[in-house]
This record gives C-alpha cells, structure tokens and sequence, in this order.
C-alpha cells in the first residue's frame, strides 16, 4: 500500500473520519490533507483545524462553499420541484457531489493520488462521493476505510482512538446521528432505528414544534427570476442569504419537519428525520409562481420526470449526463417563471395567499364567468364530441 503519497480526505472532524486519517497515515505511510466543506454547520467547523493537526493531517482546508452550494446545487434542484419518496428535499444528497467535486480539484492542485471519504459501507453517501470522483478524475485512487479495515462498531474506532492518542470528545453520546448544511438537517441511526418511536422534542435544531409556533401568522413575499428565488419581502439577497433567512422565518413557525422511511440505493430502507425550513418555503413557492407562468403540457411533462431527476441526485449521478440534459430542459421551461409570490406562515404549515408575474400566463378576461373573452363556449361541443369518440365507439361495440 505503500504506491499512495498523499490523500486528500473529506474530513468533518468527527470519531469516524478523525480514525479515518490516522489509519490512512499508519496504514499507507502517505500524506493526508483534511479538507471541510463550509455548507453552513455553523459552530461545528470552530475545532476542526486543531483536531486535524493533531491527529496529524499535513495540511487542512476548510472553505466557505455556501454560496455554491445553493447557486450551483440547491437552486437547480428546486428548478425542478425535485423530492424523493415521501417529501425529502434531498439535503444530504445534494451536498455530498460538492464536497467531492472540490476534493478533486484539490488533488489536482495538491498532487496528490488519492481521495477518501468517512462514509460506510452499508449507506448512499459511498456512491455519491464515489461516482462523482469517478466522473471528474477516473485516475485518482478511492479509498473507503469502511470497506477496507477490520473495524466494525463505534467502540472499536473509540478503542482505535484511545490507542493512537487521537482526541475524543468526552461528551454523552447522542442516541442518533445528524449531518448538518444550510439546506437542512437530518437525523438517523440510535433511537430512530425504530419506525414506531416518535422523535425525542429536544432533537431538533431548526425548527420549534408546530404545537409551540406562534398563534398569529406571517406572511412573506419571495421574488423569483428565471425559476430562481432572488429577494425577500423586497430585498434582495444572495443565494446563501436568502435560504439563511428563509431557515429563520420557517423554523420559528415549526416548518419543514418530515419523518420518512425511504429506500436507500443500496438497497435496504432507512428510517430519516429532517428538518428543511427554508427550503419546504422555497419548494412551495417556486410551485405557485410556476401555476401562473408556466405552460400546462411543459409542466406536466417536466412533472412526469420529477421522480427520475430526484433519484439521479439521490443515488449520486449529479455529475452523470442524463442529469445534465434533464437540467438543460427544466432551465430552458424556467426562463419565464418569474414573479412574486405571497405566502402565509402558520403552525407548519406553507400556504399561498397569492402570486403575481409580468409573464402571467393567467388572463382573467378568459376565464371569467361573466361575458366577454376571446372564447367561444359553443366550441366546446366539438371538442368534447372528437374526444369522446373512441369512448363512444366503444360502448357501441359492446352493446
């Protein structure tokens, strides 16, 4: 193992990856470089330097990536209204191919030979890295402890730990695991191994119960260009400003909570607890500006596609060219889909109270139901005559 020289791994400063980079040094005798992603962790990311050097990390990057994450990453993805299963945004799926797109680049700039990740061996985060290093530098190595080492359970990375000096946070254990970004948070493993039990109250970071949120509602306006979110309630902020607000105003009215159990790639199905505040906003109101804006056959077609999109972004293949053209299509139906649009927060729940667009596709003189308009109702025999007629020919047929 001694062909690798330097490795640049995505390191979080947590046990796993902590372990991670010792054994990559005593295993492969090679250089580690420790890079975190600033997605928005907050004060996560305070001791992560200190804690990668002294483990022995030759060199630590931490950049602030927020502002590509949403522009590049978040914003496409609610382009296209995507969800999967149940109502996930997607918050740790559309992550994982940034941090890996700069661990590459970062390679390339370092010399170094080979990537790593923390992720196992039993989850998706191992494909999402693992396919997006492989679509942006086929000739770097991939290096995946979890499928490699003897090590098996949490006590035998803290035994590892304790053996090699590596600092461990003495602090109690939380009865489940979180992964932390400016779009969401999500909670999985511990306790909510079991379906059936309800998630403790104090879990949540984001977001205030719905039972607790405020007994008066409050209403927000989000301006849209091109299918993009570009100001709140009339000023304009950046793409990380604007979800950073968002995530405010949801969480204290105790929105974008969401409790599923979905079906991992790799084929198993995994019990997830999230919260995305800002985000749950965003999708409702990038629909209700699209209801004004956007052509019935084209939004229809682009919503028969959503599940598909959604899963290439849940299985990693952000990077893969299916997804590129898929982007390429929705962008081009979004270049009209711009406007205003009102919502009312309340006790979890998003509700439209209006929208409004220069390129309103909605023309009230048509569809009142008072006279006037350029349509004819009389033409409405024909039409519904012509498409009944293959109904018709067959009622005869079996009479």
């Amino acid at each position: 193992m001694t062909d690798v020289k330097k490795v640049v791994l995505a390191y979080s400063g947590g046990l796993d990856t902590s372990v991670i980079l010792r054994w990559l040094i005593d295993t492969y005798r090679c250089e580690v470089i420790a890079f975190c992603a600033d997605l928005g962790q907050g004060e996560e990311l305070g001791p992560i330097a200190e804690k990668a050097e002294k483990v022995g990390a030759s060199k630590v990057m931490i950049e602030d990536v927020r502002e590509e994450f949403v522009r590049d990453f978040v914003f496409p993805m609610l382009r296209a209204n995507a969800f999967y299963e149940g109502g996930y945004l997607l918050g740790t799926s559309i992550a994982r191919p940034l941090i890996a797109k700069r661990q590459v680049e970062i390679a390339r700039r370092e010399g170094a030979d080979a990537v790593s990740h923390g992720a196992t061996g039993k989850g998706n985060d191992q494909v999402r890295f693992e396919l997006t290093y492989y679509a942006l530098d086929p000739h770097l190595r991939v290096i995946a402890p979890w499928r490699l080492w003897d090590m098996r359970s949490r006590s035998d990375l803290i035994a590892y730990a304790e053996t090699h000096g590596i600092p461990v946070p003495v602090t109690k254990e939380k009865p489940y695991s979180t992964d932390r970004n400016l779009f969401h948070i999500s909670y999985e493993g511990g306790i909510l191994e079991d379906p059936w039990r309800e998630p403790y109250e104090d879990m949540f970071v984001l977001t205030v119960s719905p039972e607790r949120a405020p007994d008066t509602p409050e209403y927000v306006e989000i301006e849209y260009e091109a299918g993009d979110p570009v100001a709140v309630n009339g000023e304009r902020l950046s793409p990380a400003a604007l979800l950073g607000r968002l995530n405010v105003l949801g969480g204290r009215h105790g929105i974008g909570r969401l409790d599923v159990v979905e079906n991992r790639y790799v084929g198993m199905k995994s019990r997830g607890v999230y919260e995305t505040p800002g985000g749950t906003i965003l999708h409702v109101a990038h629909r209700a500006i699209e209801s004004l804006t956007l052509d019935r056959e084209v939004m229809h077609l682009r919503d028969s596609l959503i599940p598909r999109y959604a899963e290439m972004i849940y299985y990693g293949y952000w990077f893969a060219p299916e997804r590129e053209m898929l982007q390429a299509a929705i962008d081009e139906a979004q270049k009209q889909v711009s406007g205003t649009v009102r919502l009312k927060l309340y006790k979890g729940n998003v509700i439209v109270a209006g929208r409004k667009s220069t390129y309103s596709l909605y023309n009230p003189e048509v569809v009142t139901f008072e006279a006037g308009g350029d349509y004819r109702q009389a033409d409405a025999e024909g039409f519904i005559r012509l498409n009944a007629l293959r109904l018709r020919l067959r009622a005869l047929t079996r009479r």
